[in-house]
């Protein structure tokens, strides 16, 4: 037996190479992702601004900060299972679960491309939100783990939908989430707006303790992380990344 055999490439390797793989599938479309996200962060910015008008100071910051969390959380709730389903429906998901890599290891190199994708739109929304609301951000130091967190809840959750759902069931609730996420989540609004069942639904649910993370992350100085939201982040964070390697498993 070889050496190569009985010494496997690093875990490190591994996920540099499977990320690589994945840069070259997807390079006609990247360039159109990153600015279908960036178009996305500013145009929800801009969209609500003229729809409220000039808005008070508070709902000001609702809706500059908004847009960088409805950014990492479409990528990871709606881009990600429609992007997973397609691989399932072509066949390379299945060719690359041939592989002799750890399931974690190959969710880990996809989870990476995803936040990579959602970067660019995430920054220039908060630019824009400041610029067209005129509001002053105060960046935590917690900023980068925030935006990491709630990139990689959003789109394990969405790797999830797509492996144990039919292609074309995970396409169309990705799609259904697309209206929940903009219309019906207290991410550019407070959840006082919200009819009562579903500000209790949100408490559960993870999209409002994402926005809460950005908010005391954007602007530390006016909002804090409630410890409510920060168990509900963690313990949907890991959940989510366990049922996603997980289905992985279950379906290799």
């Amino acid at each position: 037996m070889s050496a190569l055999a009985i010494h496997p490439a690093p875990v490190a390797r591994q996920a540099g190479l499977l990320l690589q793989w994945q840069f070259r599938r997807m390079s006609r479309f990247l360039p159109l992702l990153v600015v279908v996200q960036i178009l996305l962060a500013m145009t929800t910015v801009l969209g609500y601004g003229l729809l409220v008008g000039t808005p008070p100071p508070e709902q000001a910051l609702y809706l500059a900060t908004g847009a960088s969390t409805v950014t990492l959380v479409m990528v990871g709730l709606v881009m990600t299972p429609q992007m997973v389903a397609q691989a399932r429906t072509e066949g390379s998901l299945d060719w690359m679960r041939t592989l002799p890599v750890p399931r974690p290891v190959f969710l880990g190199a996809d989870l990476a491309l995803w936040t990579l994708i959602a970067l660019p739109g995430m920054v220039l929304g908060v630019v824009s939100g400041a610029l067209k609301f005129h509001v002053h951000l105060s960046l935590s130091p917690w900023l980068p783990v925030a935006a990491i967190v709630v990139s990689l809840t959003a789109a394990c959750v969405g790797y999830a939908i797509a492996c144990l759902l039919p292609p074309q069931v995970a396409q169309l609730v990705s799609q259904v989430l697309v209206f929940v996420v903009l219309l019906f989540s207290p991410v550019s609004f407070p959840a006082s707006r919200l009819p009562g069942w579903l500000a209790q639904a949100h408490q559960w649910l993870p999209v409002q303790p994402m926005a809460d993370a950005m908010r005391a992350t954007l602007v530390s100085d006016t909002f804090t992380m409630p410890t409510r939201s920060t168990i509900v982040l963690a313990v949907w964070c890991v959940a989510s990344i366990a049922v996603a390697t997980w289905s992985l498993r279950k379906r290799a």
